[in-house]
C-alpha cells in the first residue's frame, strides 16, 4: 500500500503538467515551444538560484546565526531572504526570457502557457526525484546500512529511512497537492512579468518578486510552526488568490462595432412632372 500510493504520488506529479499542457496548447491554439520555453526558464534559474543559496544565502545565515532556532524573528528573516532568493532568480530569468527570447510572445494566453512550462518542468523533475527516492527507500529497506556507508553516516540514514516509512500514507500524496498549488502560482507570477512589457511599467516586476517572496516565506514559515498539512492548506490558499489574479489580468474581449447603416437613397422625381425646357416653355407670356 505504501509503495503504491508513494509511487502515484510520483506519477501524479509528472503526468499533471503534461496533462495541462496538452489542454492548453489545444485549448488556447499555441504551439509546444512556448511550454518548452517556460521549462528552459525554470532550469536556467536554477543554474543560479541553487549556487547562490549553497555558496551565498547559507554562509551568510550561519555567520549572523539565523535561522528556526533563532526564535521567531530568525526564522521570519530566513523565510524572508530564501523568498526573495526565489523570487530574483526566477522571476529575474522570466523577465530575460520574455525580453530577448519570446519578444512576441505579449498575449495574455501566451503568458499562461510559458508559465505552465516553468512550473510544469518544475514539477516533472520533482517527481522524478520522488520515484527516484522511492526506489533507494525500497532498496534499503530491511538491509544492513553499516555494510553500505561509513559509520558516521548510518545513524542519519537509518533515522530517514525510518521517518520516509512511518509517516502516514495519505502524506505521500502531499507532493501532487503542492504541485498542483504551484502550477497555479507559477502560471500567474508568468503573466504578473508579462504586464512589464504588455503595460510599459517596471513596477509589475517588483510585484512579481514580492509575491513570489510572499508565498515561499509562508510556506517555510509556517512548515515550521504548523507543519506539514497547514502548510499544504495555505499554500492552496494562496494558489486560489493567485488563480484570482490572473483571471483579473486577462484582457477584456471587445465587442464588435456594428456597421453603419447604409443611407436611403435619395427619391427621383417622377417622370411625368415637366422639367428644363419644359418647364420654361409652360410659363405665361404677358
Amino acid at each position: 500500500m505504501d509503495i503504491a500510493v508513494r509511487g502515484l504520488n510520483g506519477l501524479l506529479m509528472i503526468a499533471l503538467p503534461l496533462a495541462l499542457g496538452i489542454f492548453l496548447v489545444r485549448r488556447l491554439h499555441l504551439p509546444w515551444a512556448i511550454f518548452g520555453a517556460g521549462g528552459l526558464t525554470f532550469v536556467a534559474s536554477q543554474v543560479v538560484h541553487l549556487p547562490f543559496n549553497r555558496w551565498v544565502l547559507q554562509p551568510f545565515l550561519m555567520r549572523f546565526g539565523l535561522g528556526p532556532e533563532s526564535g521567531p524573528a530568525g526564522l521570519v528573516a530566513v523565510a524572508l531572504l530564501l523568498g526573495l532568493s526565489a523570487g530574483v532568480c526566477e522571476e529575474g530569468a522570466r523577465y530575460l526570457a520574455y525580453r530577448y527570447g519570446l519578444r512576441r510572445a505579449r498575449e495574455w494566453s501566451q503568458g499562461v502557457l510559458f508559465g505552465a512550462g516553468h512550473g510544469g518542468v518544475e514539477a516533472i523533475l520533482l517527481g522524478l526525484l520522488a520515484l527516484v527516492g522511492l526506489m533507494q527507500a525500497v532498496a534499503y529497506r530491511g538491509v544492513d546500512l553499516g555494510t553500505l556507508l561509513p559509520p558516521g553516516q548510518v545513524a542519519a540514514a537509518q533515522a530517514q529511512l525510518a521517518a520516509y516509512w512511518e509517516s502516514p500514507w495519505y502524506y505521500a500524496l502531499l507532493g501532487a497537492l503542492e504541485r498542483a498549488s504551484a502550477l497555479c502560482v507559477q502560471i500567474t507570477l508568468a503573466v504578473l512579468v508579462l504586464q512589464v512589457f504588455v503595460r510599459r511599467q517596471p513596477g509589475w516586476m517588483a510585484i512579481a518578486i514580492g509575491w513570489h517572496a510572499l508565498i515561499d516565506g509562508v510556506a517555510v514559515v509556517a512548515a515550521q510552526v504548523w507543519g506539514v498539512l497547514a502548510t499544504e492548506g495555505l499554500i492552496a490558499i494562496l494558489a486560489l488568490v493567485s488563480l484570482c489574479m490572473l483571471y483579473a489580468l486577462r484582457p477584456t474581449p471587445i465587442a464588435p462595432v456594428p456597421a453603419p447603416a447604409a443611407a436611403a437613397p435619395m427619391p427621383l422625381p417622377p417622370a411625368d412632372l415637366p422639367h428644363g425646357d419644359a418647364l420654361e416653355s409652360s410659363r405665361y407670356v404677358d
